[in-house]
């Protein structure tokens, strides 16, 4: 257990470990948490990992932690590291099994309380039309070819098939691809896992939610998102299933086995990596290229299911029914960006695990929409609590390397939550609240109750007091589907 009274305080949100805290770090580590939250995760070892996180050889700046962290696989959730680009490395443990597990908002001028009668018809709709579940496959079987596709092109493949506009991909980061990636890096087995996934939820924390907007924060940046208050929204939370998951094993497995070539030691080999510029480091990127293509367009190709849902539900009852997206982002990605460090800007990989991009105004990466105001940022809430969206700042740029929190991050093991919650007391529960539930498992529906995680107001308060995102509408759950 890391004690929380050797950290130096900066403020009352941020936090430091010194490298002098342990001779093998090479930077120090930056934490955004309010002492309740701290202690909170006193418990689980995600400090200590963020500790043995800024061992990684190349490194630069600091390793930073997000309010919503918890313990991962060797590194934190919630957290960020930046190494060197190319001679730096790269951990597949840094990143995360769901490579590019993300989140896409969908908004809509359907006003709640008129829609509301409808809401059941709805939730049925989208279950019927969405997948969800451990292993559950689609309504798409794709050939090694089409996968080849999806893996290498991206939302822009659904673009071609009729599943989405060019707008959605504008509003996509990367535009929904992700250059560099090359099937060749990619096992078979992968390939056999991914084929029949694209257009899925999957099971674990991944959802779709029915929404609508509480209230507006900033009216500027929420007009250019087409946020309106009492208006319904859609949310999509999922990744590349099973396809990047098996990428993300065999490459860790592989690592762990030639960090000894390149002279590598850490203190925790789930941290196992290898140099961007080996043989091994760039095959793993471009591996994790393609499982970040596939997550796109498995939230694309959802959009579409939920949008014919949406049509189907409403029609003849409003005159727009436009889903019209917001933004998608990822939270589990290896990015080559370039961002300023100690007044120099150096081209680094961007290690995101649980963390969100939060660029902010004037990126030349932002649709035109959005350059003035910041990038879109979507924080889910578990469940049965808010969710946010955010924008973001210049600070997030100068502080997070243009990073901010994914969501409210969790305080119990998914075991201990199913011990501690019935889940059809829970769906009862939610329901009484008027939140229609659609899930495949109760069980599954336990482990993923809301007092399993922090509280998310009190994260997205911490990411504001921060400057590392700002306050844009916040959103209430009024159906959710569920594996």
């Amino acid at each position: 257990m890391f004690n929380i009274d050797s950290l130096v305080k900066i403020s009352g949100w941020e936090w430091e470990i010194p490298v002098s805290h342990r001779p093998d770090m090479q930077v120090p580590v930056r934490i955004f948490a309010t002492r309740t939250l701290l202690e909170q995760i006193q418990e689980d070892r995600s400090l200590e990992q963020a500790v043995n996180s800024a061992t990684l050889p190349g490194l630069v700046g600091q390793v930073i932690v997000m309010p919503d962290m918890h313990q991962g696989y060797g590194f934190p959730i919630g957290g960020v590291a930046a190494t060197r680009y190319p001679t730096g490395v790269v951990s597949p443990g840094a990143i995360g099994y769901d490579i590019n597990c993300g989140v896409r908002l969908l908004a809509s001028q359907v006003p709640y309380e008129q829609a509301e009668p409808l809401l059941d018809k709805l939730a049925d709709a989208l279950e019927r039309r969405c997948p969800a579940g451990v292993g559950v496959g689609g309504k798409l079987s794709l050939s090694s070819d089409q996968l080849r596709e999806v893996a290498e092109r991206g939302a822009r493949w659904a673009l071609d098939e009729g599943m989405a506009t060019e707008d959605d991909l504008a509003r996509t980061e990367e535009g929904g691809c992700l250059d560099g990636a090359d099937t060749d890096a990619v096992s078979q087995r992968a390939t056999e896992r991914g084929r029949d996934q694209v257009g899925t939820l999957g099971s674990g924390n991944h959802f779709l939610e029915v929404e609508r907007v509480d209230e507006i924060y900033d009216s500027e940046a929420a007009e250019a998102m087409g946020l309106r208050e009492d208006m319904l929204t859609i949310m999509i939370h999922t990744g590349s299933r099973g396809y990047g998951h098996q990428i993300c094993t065999e490459y860790t497995n592989s690592f762990q086995n030639v960090m000894k070539e390149y002279g590598i030691e850490l203190p925790d080999r789930q941290l196992a990596c290898a140099p961007m510029d080996s043989p091994e480091g760039e095959n793993y990127l471009r591996a994790m290229r393609c499982a970040a293509n596939f997550a796109f367009t498995n939230r694309q190709v959802l959009t579409d299911l939920a949008r014919s849902g949406f049509e189907e539900t409403f029609a003849g009852q409003f005159d727009d029914l436009d889903l019209r997206q917001v933004y998608d982002v990822a939270h589990n990605m290896g990015k080559i960006e370039e961002h300023t460090i100690d007044g120099e800007t150096q081209k680094v990989c961007v290690h995101r695990k649980g963390a969100t991009r939060a660029f902010g105004p004037g990126h030349a990466d932002l649709p035109d929409d959005y350059r003035d105001i910041g990038q879109p940022v979507i924080i889910p809430g578990s469940m049965g609590t808010a969710s946010w969206v955010l924008k973001g700042t210049a600070e997030s740029m100068t502080r997070t390397f243009g990073s901010t929190a994914h969501g409210a991050g969790r305080t119990m093991s998914r075991r201990q939550a199913k011990e501690e919650v019935w889940g059809e007391d829970l769906a009862d529960t939610l329901e009484r609240r008027g939140i229609r539930v659609r899930a495949k498992s109760f069980a599954g529906l336990a482990e993923e109750a809301p007092l399993a995680y922090k509280d998310v107001d009190g994260v997205v308060d911490t990411i504001g007091h921060s400057k590392i995102a700002g306050k844009v509408a916040r959103l209430e759950p009024v159906a959710v589907i569920k594996g």
